[in-house]
């Protein structure tokens, strides 16, 4: 592995903590990344025998259920430094509300409001999730990544108010 994409590195971080299986993996990452930075479970199962093959990783206890722990190695370790080190380049916003919101005029009336009314919850409780772990953090990284948050969520709040009522 020459060079590691994003989720590679992802896991890697999360491997820093300690040992971890595929599951765990997608739960901590979920709870860590929030909605900035998604890891789905197939991503996950792909990357991580990459990464095995790649020496940055290796095989840990086998846990229930044929679950299998991944630890990281000091190759991991000296290739996620480097990673964090490197130019970060342009991001990427992925959002497959605003994909929808771009073919919305191909559903019915009916169907654009649902959309708009899920989303809107979906972002209130984003919102509220996100102003909570401001509160109650002492780290300036994770506060400012909270607020950070808080002003992403109320953007797409006053994209949603900004939409057309059918």
């Amino acid at each position: 592995m020459s060079e590691l994409n994003a989720t590679a590195a992802a896991l890697l971080g999360l491997l820093h903590d300690g040992p971890k299986t595929g599951g765990q993996l997608v739960a901590v990452a979920r709870e860590r990344f929030g909605a900035f930075f998604s890891v789905t479970r197939s991503q996950v199962y792909r990357e991580l025998p990459a990464l095995a093959d790649a020496g940055l990783v290796r095989l840990g206890k086998q846990g229930p259920r044929s679950s299998q722990q991944y630890l990281i190695t000091a190759a991991g370790k000296k290739a996620f430094k480097t990673w964090l080190a490197s130019e970060p380049g342009p991001d990427h916003l992925r959002s497959p509300l605003i994909l929808r919101l771009v073919h919305a005029s191909n559903l019915t009336a009916k169907q654009r409001t649902a959309l708009v009314d899920t989303a809107r919850q979906a972002y209130n409780a984003e919102l509220e999730e996100a102003r909570n772990s401001v509160k109650s953090t002492d780290d300036n990284y994770a506060k400012a990544i909270g607020e950070f948050a808080v002003a992403r969520a109320r953007a797409a709040l006053k994209l949603l108010d900004a939409v057309p009522k059918d």
